[in-house]
């Protein structure tokens, strides 16, 4: 075994001392920048250690990064700090105010357009004033909501007794009058906010998307496609959301459609010049270029509209042949009797001359 000597020994002693002292003590000739509130430490110091430095550069920088991140941290422990969640808990500092304004990684969010009643109201004056959620109900003698299911004063449409109110019809039943002015409100309601959502989604989409039609009158792709908007406006994007009995099992995308397919730019060098013969084949050739499929498939298209007008016209036809027919006797009954009695005189008078 070779023999240690004690000079040695003191020296790494030494090495070790320094070795932990540098790792809490850094010195720089221009103070940092220091935003406390954001974790941020900003180094204005050269890099004059950098240049030249060959393959010793990233060693450099991990060492100059270690020191800025101690700095930073020392200044972290000179701030005041308490114990978190009772004695035994951990030590946490309290951060000032952020100063440094840091980038947004999103644009800002755009503004949510007007809805045709606040746009009345602003250009009124109207302003909203706040009510409260609970009213007292004379009836049940107790605070109940003003809106929504048991709210005060009850639903009309489910009262025992309905007032008949003046000039009204004595025989009409009041309680389907009112069920039924409820749905109509209800529908409504429901009518105006689909046009403010049809709005919002055409003045907020930069491309002109196709008009939504909240009247009733959707086809099956608008409907798909308003189902897929609906699902995928989920902070998991549809992922967890009951599927349709239809509907594909792969959660829907929120850029849904064909994605581009770009050739590359450096390969088969075969297949592009043969697909650029037959585009110049295509271009240089008399006779155009004929898609049996689409064509066949809008000849179809068109025939079976030219068949379903046809067919909406006979029976309009012969809607207006029942009406004519059962007008007829009553119409010729008095008409016939008024004109053909001048005919007869004329008949019997020229007989007579």
């Amino acid at each position: 075994m070779a023999a240690v000597r004690v000079e040695a020994v003191l020296a790494a002693a030494e090495e070790q001392e320094a070795e932990k002292r540098r790792s809490v003590t850094v010195e720089k000739e221009l103070e940092l920048e220091y935003d406390l509130g954001n974790l941020l430490a900003v180094d204005r110091n050269p890099p004059v250690a950098l240049r030249g430095a060959g393959p010793r550069r990233e060693e450099l920088l991990r060492a100059l990064a270690r020191d800025n991140t101690q700095l930073l941290v020392s200044r972290l422990w000179e701030l005041p700090v308490e114990r978190a969640g009772g004695a035994g808990g951990p030590l946490v500092a309290q951060l000032p105010e952020p100063s440094f304004r840091l980038p947004r990684e999103k644009p800002r969010p755009k503004p949510r357009p007007p809805t045709r009643w606040e746009q009345f109201a602003r250009l009124k004056g109207i302003r909203r004033k706040k009510k409260t959620s609970l009213v007292w109900d004379e009836q049940a003698k107790e605070w109940r909501r003003r809106w929504g299911y048991r709210r005060a004063g009850g639903d009309p449409s489910r009262a025992w007794l309905a007032e008949v109110p003046a000039g009204a019809d004595p025989d009409e039943d009041q309680f389907a009058r009112l069920r039924r002015e409820k749905r109509e409100r209800v529908a409504r309601n429901e009518l105006n906010r689909l046009r403010n959502l049809a709005r919002a989604h055409r003045a907020g989409s930069a491309v002109a998307a196709a008009p939504l039609h909240p009247t009733g009158h959707q086809d099956r792709d608008e409907l798909r496609r308003v189902a897929r908007v609906a699902r995928v406006s989920t902070a998991s994007l549809g992922r967890f959301q009951p599927r349709l009995p239809k509907e594909s099992a792969e959660p829907p995308s929120r850029n849904a459609g064909k994605k581009r397919r770009f050739e590359p730019l450096l390969g088969n060098l075969a297949a592009e010049r043969s697909r650029q013969l037959e585009l110049l084949r295509d271009m240089g050739s008399k006779k155009p270029v004929l898609d049996i499929t689409r064509a066949v498939n809008k000849q179809l298209r068109q025939d079976e509209a030219e068949a379903a007008a046809a067919n909406k016209g006979k029976k309009q036809s012969k809607r207006g042949k029942r009406g004519r027919r059962q007008q007829r006797p009553g119409r010729s009954g008095k008409k016939s009797g008024g004109r053909r009695q001048p005919q007869q005189q004329k008949r019997a008078g020229g007989g007579t001359g």
